[in-house]
Formats: C-alpha cells, structure tokens, sequence
C-alpha cells in the first residue's frame, strides 16, 4: 500500500509542473490512517510482555496493524471475551487448553496461529529427582481440565503414574490412573496459587508462563519436564479467536507477527530457552502423523 502511495504521490509532483496544483499531504496521510486496523488483544505474564513488544515494532505498523494489548488475570474470562467478539483474539493457552473450553461452552474458539510450546515442569524443594519421592508422596497439578490431563500425562513420563490406554489429553482426570505403585498423593489446586504452596507439598506440576513469574526457570530448576516432540504437540501455544473469524486475514497476520527476526531475538534474550518457537500451519496441532 505505501509503495502504491509512493507511485501516486510521484506522479502528482511530476504533473504539477503543468497543472501548477498538488496533492495536499493530508490527503496522504488521512489514506495511511485509513489502512491501519486496530486489534485488541488479551493476555497475560510473559505472553502480554511479549505482544506489548509486538506492537511497538515496525512490521506491526507495516502489516496495518494497531495491537492493544490488554492484560487479565482469568484464563476462562480471556476465552469468553473472544467468544463474544468483545476481544478480538488472545495469547495465552495451549491448543489442548482450547479444545477443553469448546467442550465445555457453546460459543466456540479457533486456534488461528501457533506461537511456542514450554514444557510443563515438576518441581520439588525436597527431592533432586523423581526416584526420590517416597510413599505416599503429596504432588500438586493445575486443577483446569487441560493442564490437570497434561500434568498427569507428565507424572506417567516420569515413570511415577500410569494412565489408561484411552486417556484424553484435553479431558482426562486422576480417575484415569491405573497404577499409582508410590501411592502419589495428587492434589489438584488453582494453578496461580500452585508457586506458593511449592514448600507444602512435596512436587508441584507447574506450566512454564507462571514458573517463570515464581522465578523458575524450567530447563534449569524442574526436576522433571516435558520433551519437546510429536507426543506434546497438543500442548502448543495458540492466537484464539471466535470460530467465525477463524479465517480473517488480519488476524492471521498477528499470528505472522510473532514469528518475524525481531520477536526470536527478544524471547531469547528474554526467556532463558523455555519458549521454543513452533511456526506451524494450525491443521499441525490435528495431524495424526
């Protein structure tokens, strides 16, 4: 659009020499303004860190993007709020913590980009490895349907749980162990309070946005985590949008946004490694292959 403008402003200059009239620079300027879209976006922690970045750089404006960002602090008020198109999309879930809100509400969200995955960590003040945990051990998992099935999926990893042949990674429950030989104690709890009780109990399942905000740093501090692979792929990070809006081209291009040179550099300056960039068509996150 600019590089159409340039052409249409050069050409007015060179007719008015004979025309002795030219085109007032307002007029250009009121054009730009006009191809400028505003999105609003809901996020929180890092994430939000991370698009308040995104829209200061030169390539949003180049896209014709304005990005507010606004900052919550529910995971479920974020979804609500696309689903009624009172926000235009969010950052801040994984593609398995959207496919449990759909199952759950009737206005549907749309994953329309992928952005990172970061493992899920087990963290402990009392052991140094899971081989550790005594009998009857008390560990604590995010208790939102999503991250409660990844943290029991990252408990069976770690060879301390075994699940069920069918186990969902979207909706599965601690009903759906078969063989528990320690005894683990699970205890499901909010995942916001889970950094605070870390001294409570004798492991927390944690995700990495909020280890992050509890100064932990999951390559470096979990004594536990997630490989980074096909198996988790389900666990990838999501833009959401309304289902209907699944195929808007500006809100596919702040999907492009997060993984232009300038946003790598800055989550790798800023997030120690635990943010691994998964730049994937979203039909990626449902491929059985």
């Amino acid at each position: 659009m600019k590089k159409f403008l340039g052409l249409v402003l050069g050409l007015s200059v060179g007719l008015a020499g004979c025309a002795k009239q030219e085109t007032p620079a307002t007029d250009a300027a009121q054009t730009d303004a006009a191809t400028v879209q505003t999105v609003t976006m809901a996020s929180t922690g890092s994430d939000a860190d991370i698009w308040r970045y995104i829209a200061t750089l030169p390539e949003t404006e180049a896209a014709g993007i304005k990005l507010e960002v606004k900052n919550f602090t529910d995971y479920v008020s974020m979804n609500t709020a696309v689903a009624n198109n009172e926000i235009d999309v969010n950052a801040f879930q994984s593609y398995a913590y959207l496919v449990a809100y759909n199952a759950n509400n009737e206005q549907k969200i749309a994953p329309v980009s992928t952005t990172y995955l970061e493992p899920m960590g087990i963290y402990s003040s009392k052991v140094k490895k899971v081989e550790e945990f005594q009998n009857g051990a008390t560990i604590a998992i995010p208790n939102d349907a999503a991250n409660e099935a990844r943290a029991l999926l990252l408990l069976q990893s770690a060879g301390l749980i075994k699940l069920k042949a069918d186990f969902s990674p979207a909706t599965g429950t601690p009903n759906d162990i078969t063989e528990n030989a320690k005894a683990i104690v699970i205890k499901p709890i909010q995942m916001a309070t889970a950094v605070r009780v870390k001294d409570e109990v004798d492991a927390i399942v944690l995700g990495n946005t909020l280890a992050m905000e509890g100064g932990l740093n999951v390559l470096k501090d979990s004594i536990f985590y997630e490989p980074i692979d096909q198996s988790t792929k389900l666990n990838v990070n999501v833009l959401a949008v309304a289902e209907a809006r699944k195929d808007d081209p500006i809100l596919k291009k702040v999907g492009e946004l997060y993984h232009t040179e300038a946003v790598k550099q800055y989550v790798d300056q800023n997030f120690g490694g635990t943010k691994v960039a998964v730049n994937k068509p979203v039909s990626y996150l449902t491929e059985t292959n």
